[in-house]
């Protein structure tokens, strides 16, 4: 997919990408403050209620970007193209970046790892069934453990819906709208991560409400999380323009959102800070190779494209 340069203007592109971000948090809080819907009788209508008004942001975003962008073809193919929606190259754009990703929480595999290992020990202490039907019964608890993860309202939030509007919305429509502004790569990294950061401060006011805690903590909790989404905002935008895939960002989004903060210290064992340490260092050097352009789109040479294949080698 092409673009032409310079076809969207700086003040158009930063314009549009603060529009999205006001409307994809205030749009939450519209059926009861614009249509003045009753409350939900349940936190599972809530949420569904906040599913679908996520899903009508992300729709008008989407719209709203491909009449902004240059787009030389309205074919689905070149528009689903613009956003990072292609088929060629997709497990590359999944097992890579989640490989990579996963470095970062070596710490907790360790600490993963020593937590079953004490688990076993301890069965085998009090003569538990380790034979045949004892892996059976391992093995059914965690298909029941699968399916209460399913039908969990709260689970398909985390790991489904606010990961698949968020990238599409701050990453497929906000990337591709800031690199044809004029922005460089490296600015765009930097930039785009400032508006997803924003569409989390409405946690701030949620969490001292329902709380009932200090104005202090609040900003402290808050704090704690935009810094945090920040960082992942950055390297999700990073993942983007270097693999031009949303599949990319999304996994990583994923895996993220399930494993929550990377264990880097226990008590327990010096292990976990060793796999740590070691995650870290094995995830700077295998940065770059791994989302080289290249892995993930065979036209890198003298082409002009969405993601600037061309520019970021």
């Amino acid at each position: 997919m092409e673009a032409e340069a310079g076809g969207v203007s700086v003040a158009v592109a930063i314009v549009a990408c603060t529009a999205m971000t006001i409307f994809y948090v205030a749009i939450l809080y519209s059926p009861t403050l614009i249509f003045r819907l009753p409350p939900p009788s349940s936190f599972k209508s809530f949420m569904i209620r906040r599913f679908v008004c996520a899903g009508i942001s992300t729709v008008v975003s989407l719209l709203v970007c491909a009449f902004i962008l240059p787009i030389k073809s309205w074919e689905v193919s070149y528009l689903f193209s613009a956003y990072g929606v292609r088929l060629h190259h997709t497990w590359q754009a999944v097992i890579l970046p989640l490989s990579l990703t996963s470095l970062m929480y070596a710490g907790s595999f360790v600490l993963k790892f020593f937590s079953l290992w004490s688990s076993w020990a301890e069965h085998e202490d009090h003569g538990m069934d380790l034979s045949f039907n004892g892996l059976r019964s391992v093995f059914l608890k965690l298909i029941n453990l699968t399916l209460s993860v399913v039908s969990n309202i709260s689970a398909w939030r985390m790991y489904i819906v606010a990961p698949l509007t968020e990238e599409l919305v701050f990453r497929s429509c906000m990337i591709p709208l800031l690199l044809c502004g004029g922005f460089k790569p490296y600015t765009v990294i930097l930039l785009s991560p400032v508006f997803f950061s924003l569409a989390h401060l409405n946690h701030l006011l949620e969490f001292y409400m329902q709380q009932d805690t200090s104005l202090l903590k609040a900003c402290m909790v808050v704090g704690f999380q935009l810094g945090y989404t920040v960082i992942f905002g950055s390297y999700a935008s990073f993942l983007f323009v270097r693999t031009g895939h949303l599949a990319a960002p999304l996994v990583s989004h994923m895996f993220c959102n399930f494993m929550g903060l990377p264990a880097f210290f226990s008590q327990k064992t010096g292990m976990v800070s060793v796999g740590f340490v070691a995650g870290v260092l094995g995830f700077v050097y295998l940065l770059f190779p791994l989302t080289s352009p290249d892995l993930y789109n065979d036209r890198i040479d003298d082409c002009k494209c969405w993601h600037r294949y061309c520019d970021w080698s």
